[in-house]
């Protein structure tokens, strides 16, 4: 079970993928005890009974082997489906050496009757419409064989039921998965908000806690004591209003990423280069890229002072390109991944983690003594 998904919560493609298979299973079998039933009663007046026994004995077998795999994904296979339906078109046509001419030219069943509908059902489970309509196909190029070209009215009724069954199958399955994409869907935000309480209870019961004593403590002292609280008191607001926020979804429409940027980037020691015309990105996607530059100039400044930063954003046809670049010391060779293990998470979830949920990619260079470049690649 995937661990984004609630206990007990069944995946995507469930109905289908179980239930509509073991009830599959349910109509072969039924239609195996009615076939065998008429032809039984039919023994003693076909030309061959003991073509007719063969026929009934490998479709129970093949339903024994049916069974089985369809219950196991692993084994319901394009193969399977193929195998499957070689079969049920052999017992069609097995109806020639059963039958004589005159027999069939006078309306007989074919040897499997109904039970030939159990292969044209699978492929409409499995390939919904277009599969059930192939299958129907080669099943009546099989029917038209047994009649010699010249098809009865019964061969034609019954070819008739099975296109309809296909296509009522076919699509029943196409919205049925639709239906498990959009409940999957659901439990995963079911799952995120239920998280998200979790977590803010944590932080409401420890770090805004200490935030809050850290303002009120610090609004007694002087220079930077008081700047403290007031950083303090920024950050306690920041997490209070990111609780709250919940999982709405963002604001629709495209904003200017260079105006977002422009104030993380005003400063004498940051230099921003940005193309005359306005960057546009949907406003989410752009409010993280910012974000993520933002905690690129945080870390400079942070581990760098004194180091002067570039903010290069290059408007592409198919993305947008943003460098972060500083002249600082650099950091020396597995820096990063000694600071995720020390749970210094800046760099992974900050801006990593943001790019990352976008579909783009970040790429970190740095040389000791060469500075530290940070390259976001965010598609469109």
């Amino acid at each position: 079970m995937p661990p984004d998904i609630p206990s007990g919560r069944r995946p995507a493609g469930f109905t289908v993928e179980v239930s509509g298979w073991r009830a599959l299973a349910a109509f072969r079998w039924l239609t195996l005890v009615y076939a065998t039933a008429l032809n039984l009663d039919d023994l003693g007046r076909v030309a061959h009974p003991g073509w007719c026994v063969a026929a009934l004995a490998l479709m129970a077998g093949w339903s024994v082997v049916a069974t089985y795999c369809y219950a196991r994904p692993r084994f319901r296979t394009p193969a399977l489906l193929v195998v499957d339906l070689l079969v049920t078109l052999a017992t069609v046509l097995a109806t020639r050496l059963v039958e004589t001419p005159e027999r069939i030219a006078g309306g007989e069943f074919t040897v499997p009757t109904v039970w030939a509908a159990t292969a044209v059902m699978a492929w409409a489970l499995r390939w919904e419409i277009v599969g059930g309509l192939l299958a129907t196909l080669l099943l009546g190029v099989a029917n038209v064989i047994v009649v010699s070209g010249q098809p009865t009215r019964g061969t034609v009724h019954n070819m008739i039921l099975v296109l309809l069954a296909a296509i009522v199958i076919g699509y029943v399955a196409e919205v049925l998965r639709q239906v498990d994409r959009i409940m999957i869907d659901v439990w995963q935000e079911q799952g995120a908000v239920a998280e998200r309480d979790r977590l803010a209870r944590h932080i409401h019961d420890g770090v805004l806690q200490v935030l809050a004593l850290v303002k009120r403590r610090g609004a007694e002292l002087d220079g930077p004591g008081r700047e403290l609280a007031e950083l303090a008191g920024e950050q306690e607001a920041a997490l209070r209003a990111l609780m709250t926020r919940g999982s709405a979804a963002p604001a629709d429409g495209e904003v200017d990423l260079t105006a977002l940027v422009t104030p993380s980037a005003a400063s004498a020691s940051i230099e921003l280069v940005a193309p005359a015309e306005p960057v546009m990105l949907p406003a989410a996607a752009a409010a993280e890229v910012a974000a993520a530059i933002g905690a690129a100039l945080h870390n400079v400044a942070e581990h760098a002072p004194g180091a002067r930063a570039w903010v290069v954003i290059e408007d592409e046809p198919e993305s947008v390109l943003v460098v972060v670049r500083d002249d600082g010391p650099g950091l020396p060779p597995g820096r990063l991944t000694e600071a995720a293990s020390q749970g210094r998470l800046g760099v992974v979830q900050s801006i990593r983690g943001r790019i990352r949920e976008l579909g783009g990619t970040v790429r970190i260079t740095s040389e000791p003594g060469d500075g530290t470049e940070v390259e976001l690649h965010v598609p469109r």
